[in-house]
């Protein structure tokens, strides 16, 4: 599984889940963001003004994805998973280079959705033929809209993944326990996976 950390975070921050989450077909890898961000302003701000650290950050997913499949773990049992800033990320990784013949294991943006301003158009190629994307976030985040991540969900929906939305009402921007007990079951499927 393959992680990352919000807004002036950092691994440490991430890796918590790391325990609670414990499989053991898994071990967990979590990069750190240059100055603690993988880009600089909000994930509803103008792409371009994100830019070039939106662009970074992609290329540094998309090497650690290829690594981690070099290194003998096949794509298809590899789990993304992003809280915040690191979920907005992985989302907007997966919808670009998710699909298809390169499928991931599974995709978890938790307080995170796709990135760009309202009206973007998420207009990639492929097809995510099943594959699992839970997305979680409370009804009132206050970096989060929620009719952001209900919007990701339909972009990922009409690419043909499975997603689970799950929206808690007045959570708050964290990790909750009802969400990590949805991450184990997706792990004992992809861990199982052939």
């Amino acid at each position: 599984m393959i992680m990352l950390h919000g807004r002036n975070a950092g691994p440490e921050n991430i890796l918590e889940l790391a325990g609670p989450m414990a499989h053991p077909a898994f071990s967990f890898l979590a990069p750190a963001a240059a100055g603690g961000t993988w880009y600089p302003l909000s994930f509803l701000a103008e792409t371009a003004r994100n830019e070039p650290g939106l662009s970074s950050a992609l290329q540094m997913l998309d090497r650690l994805v290829d690594e981690t499949e070099r290194r003998g773990v096949p794509r298809r049992r590899i789990m993304l998973l992003g809280f915040s800033q690191g979920a907005c990320l992985v989302l907007e990784y997966a919808v670009r280079h998710g699909a298809g013949n390169r499928r991931l294991g599974a995709v978890i943006g938790l307080s995170g959705g796709l990135i760009g301003p309202p009206g973007t158009v998420w207009d990639y190629p492929g097809d995510f033929a099943g594959t699992p994307v839970l997305l979680g976030c409370s009804d009132v985040d206050p970096h989060i809209p929620k009719e952001r991540v209900e919007e990701s969900a339909r972009v990922f929906e009409r690419r043909g993944a499975r997603v689970t939305l799950r929206l808690y009402p007045g959570m708050g921007h964290l990790v909750s326990d009802a969400e990590l007990s949805l991450v184990r079951e997706l792990m004992r499927e992809v861990g199982a996976a052939p």
